[in-house]
C-alpha cells in the first residue's frame, strides 16, 4: 500500500488556485496564462515608451501610474504563487520565482534611485511560460531538450572558456611586447581586450596592430578566431543529440516548487521530490 503521506497534495482554495495559475489543463487556467502574457507584454511596452526623451511630460506621467498598476498586479500574483505551493521557498529561489520577483522590486527601488524603474524590462523573461501555456508537447519538449543539454554540456563550455581566457591572455601580452605604446597597446590589459575582440571577430578597430610582426600575430588570430567559434555550437549539439535519445517530459507542474520538465512516467518531483 502507499504511503498517504506521499500522496498528499494541496486541497481546497491553494489546489484550486494552484491548478488555475501553474497549470494550462483547464480553461481558467489557460485564460490566466493567457491575461498574464497580455499583461506581461504591455507592461514592457510601457517601460520602453517611457524612456524616449522626447515624450510629453503628461504622457510620462499616465505612463509611470500605469507602470503601478501593473506592478501591484504582479505583486499580487507573486504572493498568490507562494501561497498556493507547499514549499514557497523552494518556488521563490527557483528560475522563475526569481525573475518573478526582479519583475516587481525596479518600481519599488525606483522610489530611492528612479533610474531602476526601467530594469522592468527584464519581465519580458516571464514569457518563457509561453511554451507551457501552449500546451504543445514538441515545444515544451524542445525547450527542456535545450535546458538539459546546456546543463549537461557545462563542465565542457567551463573548459573551453577557460582556454579562451589563457589565449587572449597570453596574445594580450605578446602584441603588447610587439607593438608597446607607441603602437596604441599602453598596456596588458589594453592588449588583452584587443586580443578579445579579435578572437571573437568582432573588430572594432579602434586599435590595431601597425608593425608586420604585430600583423602576422594578428592574422593569426583572426582565422584562430573562426575555428573556435564553432567550438561550443558543436558541444551543444552533441548534448542535444543525447538528450534528445532520453525518455520525453511533460509539462506537469510540481506542487511543491511549481517547477516543470518532469517525465511522463515521473510520480514525484526530480528537484524537491514533491508527489506530482
Amino acid at each position: 500500500m502507499s504511503d498517504p503521506e506521499l500522496n498528499s497534495g494541496l486541497t481546497g482554495w491553494r489546489g484550486r488556485l494552484h491548478e488555475i495559475i501553474y497549470e494550462a489543463d483547464t480553461s481558467l487556467g489557460k485564460h490566466f496564462d493567457v491575461a498574464l502574457i497580455w499583461l506581461i507584454v504591455l507592461s514592457v511596452v510601457a517601460v520602453m515608451i517611457e524612456s524616449i526623451g522626447t515624450l510629453n511630460p503628461v504622457v510620462k506621467d499616465v505612463l509611470r501610474a500605469v507602470e503601478w498598476v501593473f506592478t501591484l498586479l504582479f505583486t499580487v500574483e507573486y504572493v498568490i504563487r507562494l501561497l498556493c505551493v507547499e514549499r514557497p521557498m523552494r518556488y521563490a529561489t527557483s528560475f522563475f520565482g526569481i525573475v518573478d520577483l526582479l519583475a516587481v522590486l525596479p518600481t519599488y527601488l525606483s522610489i530611492l534611485f528612479p533610474q531602476t524603474r526601467f530594469l522592468l524590462v527584464i519581465r519580458i523573461l516571464r514569457l518563457l511560460r509561453v511554451f507551457r501555456i501552449l500546451k504543445l508537447a514538441r515545444y515544451v519538449r524542445e525547450a527542456s531538450v535545450l535546458v538539459r543539454a546546456l546543463r549537461a554540456s557545462r563542465v565542457k563550455i567551463l573548459v573551453f572558456v577557460y582556454t579562451v581566457l589563457t589565449l587572449v591572455v597570453v596574445v594580450g601580452a605578446l602584441m603588447y611586447v610587439v607593438e608597446g605604446e607607441q603602437g596604441g597597446f599602453t598596456s596588458i590589459p589594453r592588449s588583452v581586450y584587443w586580443a578579445i575582440v579579435t578572437l571573437t571577430t568582432v573588430g572594432y578597430g579602434d586599435i590595431s596592430p601597425t608593425t608586420v610582426l604585430g600583423q602576422v600575430l594578428a592574422s593569426v588570430v583572426m582565422i584562430l578566431g573562426y575555428g573556435i567559434i564553432a567550438v561550443p555550437t558543436g558541444i551543444v549539439t552533441m548534448e542535444m543529440v543525447n538528450v534528445a535519445r532520453a525518455d520525453p517530459v511533460n509539462s506537469q507542474a510540481c506542487q511543491s516548487c511549481g517547477r516543470t520538465g518532469h517525465d511522463t512516467d515521473a510520480d514525484f518531483c526530480k528537484f524537491c521530490g514533491g508527489s506530482l
